[in-house]
């Protein structure tokens, strides 16, 4: 598949990541197409999966004190998505995190057509204080090779 993704990944370095879901009938609306509320749940597996394939969790991160929770989240849809289609979602994060982590998102059929494009961006909030905090540092140092 030949994504927008893809080019800026060789381009200019950043992290990505692929994974995919089969849509379930339970998630689609009475025109057999996905609704639209489920992308966000997408978007979390493609996002829980890229922090997995990176070697962080987000179990793991909550257990050493941090939170993430979603401070932003955009999307465009372009074709809609039907009941059993294998998804494929690309996911990557365009920018070392600070207090802030983005991850952008595009989700293609089993034929290759794109079907939307998105982004969230979270906060890590420390767990103690409910305040704003850095990124842990385990995560910014295995993502540090994607960005030199």
């Amino acid at each position: 598949m030949n994504c927008i993704f893809c080019i800026f990944v060789k381009i200019l370095r950043m992290y990505l990541s692929e994974t995919s879901v089969r849509v379930r009938y339970a998630e689609t609306d009475r025109m057999n197409y996905v609704y639209y509320g489920n992308y966000a749940s997408y978007f979390e597996v493609a996002r829980v999966e890229a922090l997995r394939d990176l070697g962080m969790t987000y179990r793991r991160m909550e257990e050493e004190g941090f939170l993430l929770p979603v401070l932003e989240y955009k999307v465009k849809y372009f074709k809609p998505a039907f009941y059993d289609e294998l998804l494929h979602i690309k996911t990557c994060i365009p920018f070392m995190p600070s207090v802030k982590i983005v991850f952008r998102y595009e989700i293609f059929n089993e034929t290759g057509m794109k079907l939307n494009d998105a982004e969230t961006t979270l906060v890590f909030l420390s767990k103690e204080s409910g305040r704003p905090c850095k990124a842990p540092s385990e995560l910014l140092q295995k993502l540090s090779p994607y960005f030199s």
